[in-house]
């Protein structure tokens, strides 16, 4: 079969793009032929026989949005003309999945779309003006797909006519080879962070994500740990500025990085304190890896973390964050424990399931 998927792909940094590549890949295994549309960018390419299609536009989030809804269409439209395409697949409810079901619609295309998260806990229900296009997709799109319980729930929630039977899991999954237990200190030795635990957070800066608490939970701290926030985006220059004006020690800044498979071994705890969560894939990855997490109470983050293999917090309260990273980093043995169950729990999301009725496996 031929799929077409809309959506961030890689070197786009994200859990969305993370998605599409690794189901890509295993479609492409199952040898039906892949086309990715995605954001411009100028180091897009063709990578693991998938087709990487870039539209044009430019790359600036806030304004992309509504240039890619009209590009990928356009792109959609094109690759149409040249291929029988199949299914089309929107990943994250808008843009790309109105630009999926108005093509795959006007075609008589079968079309999925996956809820992602922020599009639905965000983009929906604080971004009123939106609520009606979102319910469009949804009721236009010939099935649904979230990537959490949570995120299924909050779907069906809408009210849109007959959403609860066209709505399915499909779940986020983890390379466990990529990302795996394999001892790797050299991000550890490459920032001289040797002499105290680390403490990771992997994610977007932005308000969601609330790295703002875990700062405020570092100088409540009663345990001394390096604080590694490893990411980009709009709270950048805040959260960099209030480390420096607030004189809060140990704390360090990577931005952006494309291989944290390579910076995971080296710490002893991630963190995930977001306000909402669909999943949390980065949890995930560092199960795989062998560590221990602590992660929010809400939405998907509490599919994932259990008893065995981390705690979960309170995202609104700093006391709660701080209170469950003194814990795992001041008791060795509970770290241990938790360590030993990491990676079982984490080949619980291992398997990549092509969610598509029409192809049988």
């Amino acid at each position: 079969m031929k799929i077409a998927m809309v959506g961030q792909f890689p070197p786009h940094v994200g859990g969305v793009g993370v998605h599409i590549h690794t189901l890509s890949k295993k479609l492409v295994a199952e040898g039906h032929e892949v086309y990715v549309i995605t954001y411009p960018h100028k180091e897009l390419k063709d990578i693991d026989g998938i087709h990487v299609i870039g539209t044009k536009g430019l790359n600036v989030p806030g304004v992309r949005g509504l240039m890619f809804k009209k590009n990928a269409k356009k792109a959609l439209e094109k690759l149409i003309e040249k291929e029988d395409i199949d299914i089309i697949h929107g990943h994250y409810l808008f843009p790309a999945g109105a630009a999926a079901v108005e093509v795959g619609k006007k075609h008589g295309i079968k079309t999925y779309v996956t809820a992602h998260g922020s599009d639905m806990f965000e983009m929906y229900k604080k971004q009123s003006f939106m609520r009606s296009t979102i319910k469009n997709v949804l009721n236009d799109a010939d099935v649904v797909l979230a990537v959490s319980n949570a995120l299924r729930h909050e779907i069906i929630a809408t009210g849109v006519t007959g959403i609860a039977n066209k709505t399915k899991i499909s779940w986020n999954s983890v390379d466990i080879d990529k990302f795996s237990s394999r001892k790797d200190d050299s991000f550890k030795k490459e920032h001289k962070l040797e002499d105290k635990p680390v403490v990771l957070f992997v994610g977007n800066l932005i308000k969601r994500k609330n790295v703002d608490s875990l700062l405020e939970a570092k100088k409540i701290a009663k345990s001394d740990y390096y604080l590694v926030i490893v990411g980009d985006g709009p709270e950048f220059k805040k959260l960099s500025k209030k480390v420096e004006e607030e004189h809060i020690g140990d704390v360090i800044f990577t931005g952006s990085r494309n291989d944290v498979e390579k910076i995971i071994p080296s710490c002893d705890v991630l963190v995930l304190p977001s306000f909402s969560e669909s999943f949390g894939l980065v949890l995930i990855e560092a199960l795989a890896c062998g560590k221990p997490v602590i992660g929010s109470d809400v939405g998907g983050i509490s599919e994932i973390i259990n008893n065995d293999v981390g705690l979960l917090v309170n995202p609104k309260d700093i006391s709660s964050i701080s209170r469950g990273i003194d814990e795992i980093i001041n008791d060795e043995d509970l770290r241990m424990v938790l360590s030993m169950n990491a990676r079982n729990r984490a080949k619980d999301f291992s398997e990549v399931i092509i969610p598509y009725d029409e192809v049988k496996e």
